[in-house]
């Protein structure tokens, strides 16, 4: 089965697969004819095992939960062609008011997983000489507001380790980009919205963009495929915004 984004058969680690994005993205790549090591550290990923995905519950920033994805893609379906860091994690708070571990919580998930699961694909992705991953960054990688500034310098580091891996993979045939999300109607803010309705909060922050909204997960899961794909194949090193306009908005 060849999907019309050519991912048909190829092989994926998705990370942070259980809702959102992750969901949206690993539903797509199976819709299209790819197989998914679904990895996310909430035990609902486990809803998604199917024929063409396999769950992972793991912590992405723990010591071996990036051996043990690669490991599984290559003994369940002999080989990895795709990785998606997408896992993420915010936190609303003033850097004065914002702890040590607060801190580095946010880069330990945002930066230190996706370098993790990207040096293990690597590794698996070299000797086939060829391979793509994706690193889903975001308009924060550039832009900020109050109360964010861990978030932004996760982002902004995910941008800067996409261009990085990218000048190092290409050699072997691998390519590297990253997707500049906007606001996406996802979980992400639950903990952070004072009623807990984080999608409300996201929905409402969306309308602040030039296109009046936020995106629906599969909006961003679209791009994601495109950047994983054999039509995306002169791309190398790049943050493709899909922000609604945000990115290149003057003024508030």
């Amino acid at each position: 089965m060849q999907g019309i984004d050519e991912v048909g058969g190829k092989v994926a680690i998705v990370t942070g697969a259980a809702s959102g994005i992750g969901r949206a993205i690993t539903e797509l790549l199976v819709e299209r004819g790819a197989y998914v090591i679904a990895e996310d550290i909430d035990p609902a990923v486990e809803a998604l095992a199917s024929p063409h995905v396999v769950p992972l519950v793991a912590d992405i920033s723990a010591d071996g939960s990036a051996e043990k994805a690669v490991g599984l893609a290559v003994e369940r379906f002999s080989r990895l062609d795709l990785l998606v860091n997408n896992a993420g994690i915010i936190i609303n708070k003033l850097v004065v008011d914002m702890s040590r571990n607060d801190w580095e919580r946010i880069m330990t998930v945002n930066v230190t997983g996706a370098f993790l699961h990207a040096r293990e694909a690597m590794k698996a992705m070299i000797p086939r000489r060829s391979g793509a991953i994706v690193n889903v960054a975001s308009y924060a990688s550039y832009f900020s507001f109050p109360t964010i500034a861990a978030y932004t310098a996760s982002k902004g580091a995910l941008a800067q380790l996409t261009r990085t891996l990218a000048l190092e993979a290409i050699e072997h045939g691998i390519r590297v980009n990253a997707v500049g999300s906007g606001d996406v109607l996802t979980n992400i803010l639950n903990d952070a919205a004072p009623d807990g309705n984080g999608v409300a909060a996201l929905a409402a922050h969306g309308e602040g963009a030039p296109i009046g909204r936020a995106a629906n997960p599969k909006e961003i899961a679209e791009v994601v495929l495109f950047l994983a794909s054999d039509r995306a194949s002169f791309m190398v090193g790049s943050v493709v915004m899909a922000d609604g306009g945000m990115s290149v908005k003057v003024g508030s």
